[in-house]
């Protein structure tokens, strides 16, 4: 089977002028912007008429001699993979000499965000707003979680914010994207920005991002965006189905299971198109069914008090990142027990019943799925 990273063989020696930019291209451009760019990229400039870029194969070469390769596959993340993908399409002509401009990556305990960005200009003269999904760290975690209770998150609001100073007046034709929680930001930034920048907007790419609050979904700014929506599932889906959504969506084939196929080098490709599969797993749409019940039968205010309740008990405990999960120690353990002995009363409450929660949506939605099978069977 093949990948992105495969794609680049087939594809690396046609610039964009030679093959329009694809789908592929998309799952390119959006796992490029989890390499840590800083010091390396120049940052968002708000003057317009000075903005510094760097060639990508400068990019990866100045990364390269900070870092080593047991460096990074020591890390935890899911996106460790970024930087030897970018190092491959490093040595191809056709992304070799993209532009790389406006790096970002804010990181915020204050405001309970982590939002980091990338401007890439092809050699079309077309610019790609790549937005990051989560990294490793607990705050970008805590910022997916609070999208179950606030109506735009901090991340939403600086993707906006971004999207405007980003795009240059000699930008004609602009595509966003993002993977998980970026996939959001680039749609929810297309949606909210000015009607000037959205113009100009040709294509906007959600590969496994998570959805909205009902609001967002009656704007009338985001039917103007749905035509130009291009939504990408792996065929057993979590991340992808969370909240709500109206655009339609593709299922893409993994070559991994389970949680592993939110990975996007896991989705599979055949020249400049993905490989796609008829329907999401049963598997998927069971899951999206107990989250939805679970978080349904939850107000604003409880959903709050429940996230908030658990990352004071990791933050109490150290926990600052996916690698501090990996690496806990048997303190770090008894001090997450003794956090949840001390929680107020109220606390051990709301979290006790909503755990009974996720398993009453789990047992409620595993009897309808098997209702409607056997009302299936009976009708053939």
């Amino acid at each position: 089977m093949a990948n992105m990273m495969d794609y680049l063989d087939w594809r690396g020696d046609l610039t964009f002028a030679q093959a329009p930019f694809n789908e592929v291209d998309n799952l390119l451009l959006t796992e490029l912007v989890y390499v840590d760019f800083t010091g390396i990229v120049p940052a968002l400039s708000y003057d317009a008429a000075n903005q510094e870029a760097v060639f990508l194969k400068t990019a990866s070469r100045l990364f390269w001699e900070q870092h080593t390769e047991d460096e990074i596959l020591g890390h935890i993340s899911m996106t460790k993979m970024a930087p030897f993908v970018m190092k491959r399409m490093a040595q191809t002509k056709r992304f070799a000499n993209v532009c790389l401009s406006s790096y970002v990556k804010d990181i915020s305990v204050e405001q309970q965000s982590q939002f980091c960005a990338l401007c890439i200009t092809l050699d079309d003269n077309s610019l790609f707003v790549s937005y990051s999904g989560t990294d490793s760290t607990i705050i970008g975690w805590r910022e997916n979680f609070n999208m179950a209770y606030l109506q735009k998150t901090p991340g939403q609001e600086k993707a906006v914010q971004y999207l405007e100073y980003a795009v240059r007046p000699m930008h004609h034709t602009i595509r966003v994207g993002g993977h998980s929680k970026g996939g959001n930001l680039a749609v929810y930034a297309a949606v909210s920005c000015s009607p000037g920048v959205r113009a100009k907007i040709k294509q906007v790419y959600s590969n496994d991002g998570p959805g909205f609050d009902e609001d967002v979904l009656h704007l009338e700014a985001y039917e103007e965006i749905l035509p130009r929506l291009k939504r990408v599932l792996p065929q057993k889906a979590i991340v992808g189905m969370l909240l709500n959504h109206n655009a339609q969506y593709e299922v893409v084939h993994s070559s991994e299971n389970h949680a592993k196929q939110h990975d996007m080098l896991s989705w599979q490709v055949l020249g400049a198109s993905m490989v796609y599969e008829d329907k999401l797993s049963e598997q998927s749409i069971a899951i999206d069914g107990i989250l939805k019940t679970w978080i349904a039968a939850m107000d604003l205010p409880k959903r709050r008090h429940f996230i908030e309740t658990v990352f004071s008990i990791l933050e109490h405990a150290g926990v600052e990142s996916v690698d501090d999960f990996y690496h806990l120690k048997w303190k770090n353990v008894s001090d997450i027990l003794r956090s949840q002995r001390e929680l107020s009363e109220e606390d051990r409450e709301i979290l006790s019943s909503t755990w009974k929660g996720l398993i009453g949506a789990g047992n409620e939605t595993l009897k309808k799925t098997w209702q409607d099978k056997k009302h299936s069977i009976k009708q053939n």
